[in-house]
């Protein structure tokens, strides 16, 4: 583990070849330079505090852009004073790691590349399995799937878009905290256990093409598990699923799994809607599983499909 005596350039270095524990102490290291600078654009209050918490997770997730480590303190002032002009130019939540004048690759990268680098990616992995499951959902649902607006994120879950910013905002500051007192921990190996759900996924859905589905959901599901409507209604047992599955196979619609997140209790399951051709706009385009577990298996079952965005301009 990094000794906190060590330089700035000997900490970065260290971070960037995949020890996180020693972001904790690079930050806390700077953490009144950050605060000095959101206070001064945002006065004080929860704003300047978001600020620096939006800086700190742009740190864990673009450590590997700092050219001069040296300089790494500059770089996280920095990115704070971008993260504070945005929040003062526009109404709408920002991305933590978003700041708007922070150098980016060409292309953005996907939540996945981002976690890429293995023990960053477990620790993040770890760190958002501690939340609360409300809080780990919308999380989950925000970083880390394509239902990404609040909207959206509210009609999923089931709750208003003030509760989705407050749930947000707790798991930065819960993910911030963490942070700063990351250890050499052994953290599961977060790839895997993804992986793992995927490949249960795609299987559940094989199986449903084999005419195997009832069999599936006896497996997977808990006899009371209940499912809920677009509309809120909750149809408990797993009857109606069977049912609801077996007259999209009959009608000619085919699902393909796209993405898998799990943590903890919550999974999602993104997957693409294909319709029969004599009738192509029999579905939408896609479909969102929000799934709530037990012991592995699932409890509560949640359908949304989300609106495409519309075009701007």
């Amino acid at each position: 583990m990094p000794s906190t005596g060590n330089s700035d350039a000997e900490l970065v270095r260290s971070i960037q070849s995949g020890d996180v524990s020693g972001l904790g102490a690079l930050l806390s290291r700077h953490e009144a330079g950050m605060k000095a600078v959101a206070y001064s654009l945002l006065g004080y209050g929860p704003d300047a505090e978001d600020a620096v918490q939006d800086a700190m997770l742009t740190a864990l997730r673009r450590i590997g852009d700092v050219r001069d480590p040296a300089a790494v303190g500059s770089w996280l002032r920095m990115v704070v004073r971008n993260n504070c002009r945005s929040r003062l130019r526009a109404t709408r939540p920002l991305l933590f790691g978003e700041p708007a004048a922070l150098p980016l690759p060409a292309t953005e990268p996907s939540p996945e590349d981002l976690l890429e680098d293995t023990a960053l990616r477990d620790w993040v992995w770890h760190a958002v399995g501690e939340l609360s499951e409300p809080v780990r959902l919308v999380t989950l649902l925000r970083y880390f799937t394509d239902v990404t607006s609040y909207d959206q994120i509210a009609a999923l879950c089931g709750i208003p878009v003030g509760t989705v910013r407050s749930r947000l905002s707790q798991a930065r500051a819960r993910l911030t905290e963490a942070l700063r007192n990351t250890t050499e921990l052994a953290y599961d190996d977060a790839a895997e256990v993804n992986n793992a759900w995927r490949r249960e996924a795609e299987e559940i859905i094989a199986a449903s093409r084999r005419g195997e589905f009832a069999r599936a959901v006896q497996e997977y599901w808990w006899p009371e598990a209940d499912f809920v409507l677009p509309d809120g209604q909750r149809v408990p047992g797993r009857d109606f699923l069977v049912r609801a599955m077996e007259k999209d196979l009959a009608d000619g619609v085919r699902q393909r799994i796209r993405h898998v997140a799990a943590s903890g209790d919550v999974m999602v399951w993104e997957a693409d809607l294909f319709s029969p051709q004599e009738n192509p706009e029999h579905c939408p385009p896609g479909v969102v599983w929000l799934h709530h577990l037990r012991q592995g298996r699932i409890r509560r079952l949640r359908l949304f499909h989300p609106q495409p965005a519309r075009p701007t301009g």
